[in-house]
């Protein structure tokens, strides 16, 4: 199967991803990652690097345009060979992307998630969208090391957040898919959270690309961790 991390920097994302690979190694599942894009298509890659920092594409349409194109290649080229072999893990995938164009272009996140949604071969089997408050996220990011990047700004987090609670009921209700939300606050949170991820993969079958969940009534669906 396929599992997307979703979530804010700071969120606590790459920490889960690393304690869910350590985990599945010790108990001999197979599990590798990969990164939100391809950067197989050097146009689109132009696009894509402006776009991480900070600068909005020419129009919206030229955005969309190179975000769906990469992540066409992405599951073309990566994310279906990695599945042949085992799990796959995809630290930040299709709600980061379009919380990104949204963010940058001031244009409703729905609209960005249903074109993402077309790419149906890269259609994560669960999302677990990491809910860690923005205050405790700036201040994990305070303390690295690292120069912070435009997305890091506190406001700009705070609206990011918001984002992503917009993108997720848009992408369960496009792609009828699980989005499970919960933070990752404590150490008790991430023992949760992999001990969930890890469930899924030796419990439930993956499914093909593009089968779909069906919800009652059409509503996105949502993981008990949401109450």
């Amino acid at each position: 199967m396929l599992l997307a991390l979703e979530g804010i920097a700071g969120a606590g994302k790459s920490t889960l991803r690393d304690r869910i690979l350590v985990e599945a190694h010790a108990q001999g599942i197979a599990v590798t990652h990969t990164g939100q894009f391809s950067w197989l298509a050097p146009t689109a890659t132009d696009t894509l690097i402006r776009l991480r920092a900070g600068i909005p594409a020419a129009s919206p349409d030229e955005a969309i345009e190179a975000a769906c194109w990469d992540l066409s290649l992405h599951a073309r080229h990566n994310l279906r060979p990695a599945l042949a072999a085992g799990h796959l893990l995809a630290d930040r995938l299709t709600l980061s992307t379009a919380c990104l164009l949204a963010l940058l272009h001031d244009r409703p996140v729905d609209a960005y998630v249903r074109s993402l949604a077309e790419q149906v071969e890269a259609w994560p089997d669960t999302t677990v969208l990491l809910t860690t408050p923005a205050d405790l996220c700036a201040a994990r990011i305070a303390a690295r090391s690292t120069a912070p990047r435009f997305t890091e700004n506190p406001d700009t987090a705070r609206r990011l957040a918001d984002l992503y609670d917009q993108a997720a009921d848009a992408w369960a209700q496009a792609t009828e898919r699980p989005v499970l939300r919960h933070p990752c606050t404590t150490v008790d949170d991430l023992a949760l959270l992999a001990e969930l991820c890890l469930d899924r993969m030796t419990t439930r079958p993956a499914k093909s690309p593009g089968q779909r969940t069906r919800t009652p009534h059409g509503s996105p669906q949502r993981s008990k961790l949401d109450l």
